[in-house]
């Protein structure tokens, strides 16, 4: 079969099909005002059925809707807008990974316990020398001066 097939691509008169790249497999965060469980199910039964979702899940006391599949992040946002519900992507990152939390952007009244908001101000720069010198002298570094 192998001959007959390599020979039919020089006969074939159809146009052939153009091959669409697929997206990646990724998880998409959402900010969603929501405040009963109507909401929460109009959010979910939108999402639920665009082309290439996998799973949905919604967090309401966080006001979050997490979205994971072969998506596209502004079309997730778009069809949750359409639910005539306030939405933006999801703007906080877990406070454990900011060195600077208390930076006067970076702490939100409104955020969810144990989040920050992503600022550059409270991410640490590659080269600040204060926090080499800092690391230097630490209890956790096993290089530090033995003299303390």
């Amino acid at each position: 079969m192998g001959v007959l097939d390599y020979l039919s691509i020089f006969c074939t008169v159809t146009s052939r099909r153009r091959r669409t790249k697929r997206r990646p497999l990724q998880t998409v965060e959402i900010k969603v005002k929501m405040d009963c469980d109507g909401c929460e199910r109009r959010v979910k039964n939108a999402v639920r059925r665009m082309k290439g979702v996998k799973t949905v899940e919604v967090i309401r006391k966080q006001h979050r809707v997490i979205v994971s599949g072969y998506v596209d992040p502004a079309r997730v946002l778009n069809r949750i807008k359409s639910t005539g519900k306030r939405a933006e992507m999801w703007p906080y990152i877990p406070y454990n990974l900011v060195s600077y939390p208390y930076v006067a952007q970076a702490y939100d009244k409104k955020a969810p316990s144990g989040f920050v908001k992503n600022v550059p101000q409270a991410l640490i720069t590659p080269n600040a020398t204060e926090e080499r010198i800092t690391h230097l002298f630490s209890d956790d570094n096993p290089n530090a001066c033995s003299i303390m």
